[in-house]
């Protein structure tokens, strides 16, 4: 005579469905730092096989001779034709010209830092704020604040996550002999320039 499971009464999990999910979720969180995470969350899609300007707000290309020390602007990346598209928030970063203390004097691409400004905690914008004892990017939704010279979390909910989900994705800036400044074709990855709401490995 086979012996039958008695039904869930109640709809409370049984100690073997429990453990079923657990397993399962092992087996989950394994695999978790081989998956190519930029093939699944929603990066930037577009022309970036070649190098594109840091466009300003009123359509200016950025410039070292007149972008301010201790300044920053929020930049849509890759831009497109349709306006729709350019205000998905995968596509906005924070351009930031570094404050003095920090390198921001120097007319080359040491001085800036452009960050996906999707926090890594629930994905709230974040921006940079340049007044006297903050010099930092702050998240509005639950106070993560992040290292503008790295992009990594050093407060709040954000910096309590695990490498790369604790430092934020970044672009590769080139200066012309011009002094505008351009960004390079990222690699959507970890390891590379990150994955925008995944993080990034931090290089030493």
């Amino acid at each position: 005579m086979t012996q039958q499971t008695p039904p869930n009464k109640g709809g409370k999990i049984t100690r073997r469905d429990f453990l079923k999910l657990m397993a399962a979720a092992g087996t989950v969180m394994t695999f978790v730092p081989f998956v190519d995470w930029g093939k699944f969350l929603p990066n930037p899609q577009g022309n970036i096989a070649a190098k594109a300007k840091v466009e300003l707000s009123d359509g200016s290309q950025a410039n070292v001779k007149t972008f301010a020390v201790n300044h920053s602007e929020a930049i849509i990346y890759p831009i497109t034709k349709d306006p729709v598209l350019n205000k998905e928030s995968f596509r906005t970063w924070q351009f930031i010209r570094l404050p003095e203390e920090l390198g921001g004097n120097n007319n080359d691409p040491s001085a800036f830092r452009m960050y996906s400004m999707v926090c890594l905690h629930l994905w709230c914008l974040w921006k940079y704020w340049p007044e006297p004892g903050r010099k930092r990017g702050e998240c509005p939704c639950l106070c993560s604040m992040y290292d503008p010279l790295t992009g990594k979390a050093f407060a709040g909910p954000a910096s309590l996550q695990s490498p790369p989900s604790n430092v934020l994705a970044r672009l590769d800036l080139e200066v012309d002999s011009s002094g505008n400044i351009w960004i390079l074709p990222p690699n959507w990855s970890p390891n590379g320039n990150g994955v925008v709401g995944f993080g990034r490995f931090l290089k030493a």
